[in-house]
């Protein structure tokens, strides 16, 4: 990139997590809030004003945008993709975003709420940000990096390119998506209207980290059926499905078999709902593995533990059913060698050290792997997402930007 660049990307990162985008996952709707078309118009203002004259918001909130190629060779169309809507676990609404210029190590008080301190000793990442700039929330919400830097950066790259035309690149695609936090992201994408060949979202984490590996994900659902009566003369005869629910939740296994006791590239099944009354109750599970015939495994596992307890009560019933959500991105990617192979070189030609690890998780990215649009993940920076703690280091950013615009150089040079 050029020497003298003034990147824009933390000042738009200030201006976007300010708009409340969070995601509703009890609404059927899509998207799920209104609200994250206040971002996605704001993008869509902000990317014609830099000159993506095709730039446009379509009815379900997705934004799409194209930076003409401007080299004569047949170079393949690469899109870049990040959220606008923030996690439902945690407020979005009125954030207020605080600069904390040239970092030294000490814990930060959030002054909306001094219980919320960030301490170095939990987030031993800190230590890479010594002597830099970094942004956190207030206290009373979560900052909004997932994704608002993915878009930030995507943002800058545009400005960057649009303004340095002598740097040599393909055709490159804009997309940004509502509602991966509730996991519909690319419900209703137009991926005809993206008319990318590949893609790479902008949602990872440390500074270097790149990722082609997910979960394979399944959600499990199962319902209790008991017998019922009315309490005053049910001796005999109620089978309380509430009870027997909790009876089958007692029964999973304390060791192993879960996210709170498996790392690495062990899989789990997580309780994530309960609900119901006497009569019939359900569990609502998330089933997770890197390998995706393991899941069937977990799955037959988790209908065994809950016959286990049902069968010890004569007329209950139950019904055991699941659903697919996602599947290993790696599945698709290994197909497409160059997708990866451009990046890291992206990332070696800058300096930058890879760190390549599977995701405990899914991305956007995964699905439309699965849709025939290879699409692994780099990293934004942002850190404790999710929550209260969150922040951001600015030369991470800086340096995503950067990985953006030499890897719109690795797939021309290599085309």
């Amino acid at each position: 990139m050029a020497s003298q660049y003034n990147y824009t990307v933390s000042e738009r990162f200030l201006r976007y997590v300010k708009i409340d985008t969070q995601s509703d996952p009890d609404n059927a709707a899509f998207p799920s809030s209104e609200k994250q078309k206040d971002l996605s118009r704001l993008l869509v203002q902000e990317l014609l004003e830099i000159g993506v004259k095709d730039a446009a918001m379509d009815e379900n909130g997705y934004v799409y945008g194209t930076i003409e190629g401007n080299t004569d060779k047949n170079v393949p169309v690469i899109c870049f993709c990040s959220h606008v809507d923030t996690a439902p676990d945690c407020s979005g609404t009125d954030v207020k975003p605080i600069v904390h210029e040239n970092y030294n190590g000490q814990d930060i008080i959030l002054p909306d709420d001094p219980d919320q301190i960030i301490r170095m000793e939990d987030y031993p990442y800190l230590k890479t940000q010594l002597g830099k700039s970094i942004i956190t929330a207030s206290g009373k919400t979560l900052l909004g990096g997932d994704d608002k830097s993915g878009v930030a950066i995507i943002m800058d790259m545009a400005h960057y390119l649009l303004t340095h035309p002598q740097h040599p690149h393909g055709t490159i695609k804009i997309l940004f998506t509502p509602d991966e936090e509730t996991g519909r992201g690319t419900e209703k994408v137009d991926l005809k209207r993206v008319g990318a060949d590949f893609g790479y979202t902008l949602d990872g984490g440390e500074l270097g980290s790149f990722e082609d590996e997910t979960f394979s994900a399944d959600s499990a659902k199962m319902t209790v059926h008991g017998i019922i009566a009315h309490p005053g003369y049910a001796k005999g005869k109620l089978v309380n499905a509430l009870k027997i629910v909790g009876e089958i939740l007692a029964a999973l296994p304390k060791n192993e078999f879960s996210p709170e006791t498996t790392s690495g590239r062990e899989g789990f099944v997580h309780p994530v709902k309960v609900e119901g009354i006497a009569e019939a109750a359900s569990i609502d599970f998330i089933v997770r593995d890197f390998v995706t015939d393991n899941l069937q495994k977990h799955e037959a596992r988790l209908k065994q533990i809950a016959q286990s307890v049902t069968g010890k009560y004569p007329g209950v019933k139950m019904d055991f059913t699941v659903k697919e959500q996602y599947r290993n991105m790696k599945e698709v990617l290994d197909k497409y060698p160059q997708v990866a192979q451009n990046a890291i070189a992206a990332y070696k030609n800058l300096g930058i050290k890879v760190i390549n690890e599977p995701v405990r998780g899914g991305t956007d990215g995964s699905r439309l792997s699965f849709m025939g649009f290879p699409c692994p993940n780099i990293f934004t920076g942002m850190q404790a997402i999710h929550s209260r703690h969150e922040w951001i280091g600015i030369e991470d950013m800086h340096r995503a930007v950067d990985v953006l615009v030499e890897l719109t150089k690795v797939w021309e040079e290599n085309a």
